[in-house]
Formats: structure tokens, sequence, C-alpha cells
């Protein structure tokens, strides 16, 4: 479980979107307003962000809370950028691999985070590893259902689906094989964002001229806050917000006796 956020539009220190919000990120660490499992994201944090001319993201990340890491709090003073991700993390389960285990993920352009929780992990998911390259298996940051998540979703991504698509498809999947699994999942790749709303909240502010902003609760009290369905693909850009339902995986139907 976790509280993430995912942010594109004109150039803002990190802090003014994740510190000084009077119901930030930061507060949301310990006091989370719209949480439904867990009270407290004191597991780990991270942030990725873009800098201008530059595809591949930079990241902060840390095993621990994130109101203990007084560097932090400089970096996100002096740190501008048009596209972050950022996530506070409290952990299905304790001592996965501490920093490598917090979100954002990474590869190439892209940033990812889940929120929430795989039902029955790890035996649950066992017989997807075989659709993974054994490098891919190998080579996972941490060890942990989100990092899984995440390497299927990669997987997909650099086989060449866009990036809704494959989120969509990764949830479909994951949800198949682990009936009440929560998959909140974000990513962008800095010019736009992808996520999902399966089993938690999911929140948007778009606004013209103030870009997009995409989290697991509003930061504030602003009215133009929109609330995403369950079972929802939302798609976004600086100027625009596309949601489209998603589909419960099917049940496979009961085979008949034979006689």
């Amino acid at each position: 479980m976790c509280r993430h956020l995912a942010y594109l539009g004109p150039g803002e220190p990190l802090g003014s979107l994740l510190v000084a919000p009077p119901h930030s990120l930061y507060r949301q660490s310990w006091a989370p307003r719209r949480q439904r499992y867990g009270t407290v994201n004191a597991d780990g944090f991270g942030v990725g962000w873009y800098a201008e001319g530059d595809p591949v993201p930079a990241r902060y990340r840390r095993a621990g809370p994130i109101w203990a890491d007084l560097s932090f709090a400089d970096l996100a003073r002096v740190v501008n950028s048009t596209a972050i991700l950022a996530a506070v993390r409290d952990a299905t389960l304790a001592g996965a691999d501490a920093e490598a285990a917090a979100a954002p993920y990474a590869s190439g352009p892209w940033l990812f985070s889940h929120n929430g929780a795989v039902k029955g992990w790890p035996g649950a998911l066992a017989p997807l590893t075989a659709a993974l390259p054994p490098a891919d298996l190998l080579s996972m940051e941490a060890r942990n259902d989100s990092a899984f998540v995440w390497a299927l979703v990669l997987n997909r991504l650099r086989g060449g689906d866009e990036e809704g698509q494959a989120l969509a498809d990764t949830v479909l999947e994951v949800a198949e094989a682990a009936p009440g699994s929560r998959l909140n999942l974000l990513l962008t790749n800095g010019e736009s964002i992808a996520a999902t709303a399966w089993g938690d909240t999911l929140w948007y502010l778009q606004r013209p001229g103030t870009g997009t902003v995409v989290a697991s609760e509003p930061y504030d009290d602003d009215p133009h806050w929109q609330e995403v369905p369950d079972r929802t693909l939302l798609a976004a850009s600086r100027t625009d917000v596309l949601l489209t339902p998603l589909k419960e995986p099917s049940a496979e139907p009961l085979e008949e006796p034979s006689t």
C-alpha cells in the first residue's frame, strides 16, 4: 500500500507539490485522509523527475519515512521539473529490500508506482513468470509484488504497447491470477500519465494553465479535484484527461462432465 502522485505541467519545485500543500504527500506519510488500507506510510519513499532536454528521469529514494530525511527537504526546495512521480510506502511485507523496494521504479523514460497489494503473493503470480524473459526476472530491483508487477508492465512496454494499454492488460492479467488484488498503477514517460483505479482511491486535478495532477488523494481542498471511479484506466496529458472503464476478468466457464 502507498500514496502516490504524478504531475505534468509548468515547471514547479518538487516541494510545491509534495511538501507545501496542506494535505501533501509528505503529510500523507503519517496522516492520509482517504487511504483504505493501512494508516501510516513510513516504509520508504521516492520521487522521480525529468530535467529539461533529458528524457531519462532522475530519482531520489530512501528506505525510511519521508519526514525523517532532511536531505529531501533541501532537494525539494531547489529542484524544479515539469514532470514528477512520487510515492510514500506502506510495505505489504516487512523487510523487502529496503530502498530498492521504494517507488518509483524506473527504466529508460518511464517511472512507475503501485499502490495496493497482490493477493496470495508470491504463489498466486508464479504462473506469470513464464511470460517474462529470464533476464528480466533476475534483474528485478526488489523481491516484492510491486517490482514484479512493474516487470510485467515493462515487458509490455518494451514489446511496443502504449502506456495505457500496458497498464490495463497487466491489471487484468494479475487480477485474473490473483482475485482480490488491489492494483492502482501509475506510470509516466515525462509527457503523459497513465493510471489505474483498481481497489483503492484515485483522483485527478486538471485546470487550464496549471497542468495535470493524478494522485491517490487530493493534496488540498480545491473543488476541481475529481475522483476516478473504481475499475478505470486514466490517460492524461498536460491539458486533457480521458477515463476508460476496465472490465473484470471473465471467469472460465465450467466444463460439462463427459458422459
